[in-house]
């Protein structure tokens, strides 16, 4: 109480007294605070441990963040999983942290079975199914390959890869092509059109954009997204840009390779139709700059996100290709017409990359369209939710600027320290894939990370 005045209060924490307060005419502002690690005596116990090396653990991760941001990514290629990757026969890749067959969701499942059948090393479903059951093929993670893959990430030996090179450390990464909308193999169809789609993709479309490609002499993908982002897109669900101003880089080369050819008038036809064609090249791109982040000893960075519909794996820059996991939380988002929550499966995809080099959820202020199309709200939405993310980011991106918030850049750099500190869990936007085998893409949301792998890589990192 001030001296002949009313009181004015400052309310910490639970935000209900402050609005009990103002509903009494009582002057209050209210802070935002929690307890540390949400009170949690071992957390906070942890946490005390790292910070009593903060110095040097400040120089891991200004070392690592700086082996983030400073990369190069260039699209040079696209050529057969099996040249690229060295991919073996009768392997399968798949997204997200290792899982077996047993554990597989409902939609991965029947994306293996579907990837067996394209391959021809199974006739019919029955065939695929006792094949993969009995080991006679190999399920491995893409991100073990220097691969991604969205959704299912299915990748097998025939199918075509893009080719990023990160020029400044050297790295490379691949990616399929995207496949397009409707029933697709990422979302766990698999009938005679999407085997069809697949097998002109091996057979024409991949084979002319490698062409094109080395005519052209590679596409920088740092500055094509750096511009893509200015003009709304975020690299994740909202691609619409970063197509169109790939087009226009990968056309004139293909053309020249193509000649005359019936094929360049059936590719370019499938690009202008595919606003996500750029997704899986965003998805390269950040894994060739995000994996030179990786082993910087002291630093709590992630440099890895990825979900298989299962598991929500990260991997942690001090911890090289260890997996921290836990259970993977469902989106929550719009649906389309005749589904609901009830169809949704468990979140699963390589996609999170995205998110890992301060794009996609962390970028969300440069695309508001993106966040009222997933059920985040609008413009102010959109704002807070970039926002909140730098609570938990070691740094803005020196390229990755977003002209709402002035020019500042991207947060980027999800520490683990900071993540069981506050409470908040790195936002993802994602589509949602029906939880029937079959099914396909029923919708497109938001989800949050699960705590458990951030408090499992802070007990790896506080020994």
């Amino acid at each position: 109480m001030l001296p002949g005045g009313s009181p004015r209060v400052v309310n910490l924490g639970l935000e209900i007294f402050a609005g009990e307060l103002t509903r009494r005419g009582i002057r209050v502002a209210h802070v935002d605070w929690r307890p540390p690690a949400g009170g949690d005596a071992r957390l906070v116990a942890l946490l005390a441990r790292l910070d009593a090396h903060r110095d040097a653990v400040e120089r891991a991760n200004a070392e690592a963040l700086a082996r983030l941001t400073d990369g190069l990514p260039v699209l040079v290629d696209c050529r057969p999983a099996r040249e690229a990757l060295e991919l073996a026969d009768r392997t399968v890749l798949h997204s997200g942290p290792p899982i077996d067959w047993g554990r597989m969701c409902a939609p991965m499942r029947a994306a293996v079975v579907g990837a067996v059948r394209y391959e021809g090393w199974a006739a019919n479903d029955d065939a695929a199914t006792a094949l993969v059951a009995a080991g006679a093929v190999r399920l491995s993670p893409c991100h073990h390959h220097r691969a991604v893959g969205p959704m299912t990430g299915i990748i097998t030996p025939s199918m075509p890869v893009f080719v990023v090179e990160n020029r400044v450390f050297g790295t490379r990464a691949h990616a399929t092509i995207n496949e397009g909308l409707g029933k697709v193999l990422r979302f766990g169809a698999s009938d005679s059109t999407v085997i069809a789609r697949l097998r002109w993709m091996a057979t024409e479309a991949g084979p002319l954009l490698g062409a094109g490609l080395r005519a052209g002499g590679g596409v920088d993908l740092r500055a094509l997204m750096a511009q893509a982002l200015r003009m709304g897109d975020e690299m994740h669900q909202r691609n619409v840009a970063a197509s169109s101003l790939l087009a226009r880089a990968l056309m004139p080369g293909v053309a020249k390779a193509g000649g005359r050819h019936q094929a360049v008038a059936r590719l370019a036809e499938f690009i202008a139709g595919n606003d996500q064609f750029f997704l899986n090249l965003a998805m390269a791109a950040g894994k060739a700059m995000a994996d030179p982040a990786g082993g910087v000893p002291g630093s709590t960075l992630v440099t890895t996100m990825a979900r298989n519909g299962t598991e929500f794996g990260i991997r942690v820059s001090a911890l090289g290709e260890r997996w921290l996991t836990a259970p993977v939380n469902t989106p929550d988002g719009l649906y389309f017409p005749g589904f609901g929550p009830a169809d949704a499966n468990p979140d699963m995809g390589d996609s999170a990359i995205v998110e890992t080099v301060g794009l996609g959820g962390l970028a969300m202020a440069a695309s508001p369209a993106v966040a009222r199309f997933v059920g985040a709200g609008g413009m102010a939405a959109a704002l807070a939710i970039t926002e909140e993310m730098r609570e938990i980011t070691a740094g803005e991106h020196p390229h990755f600027r977003i002209p709402t918030l002035d020019e500042r850049g991207s947060p980027v750099g999800i520490d683990v320290r900071r993540v069981v500190d506050t409470g908040i869990l790195p936002l993802i936007n994602t589509g949602i894939a029906g939880r029937t085998a079959g099914v396909g893409q029923v919708g497109a949301g938001v989800v949050r990370a699960p705590l458990g792998c951030f408090t499992a890589a802070l007990e790896a990192l506080a020994v």
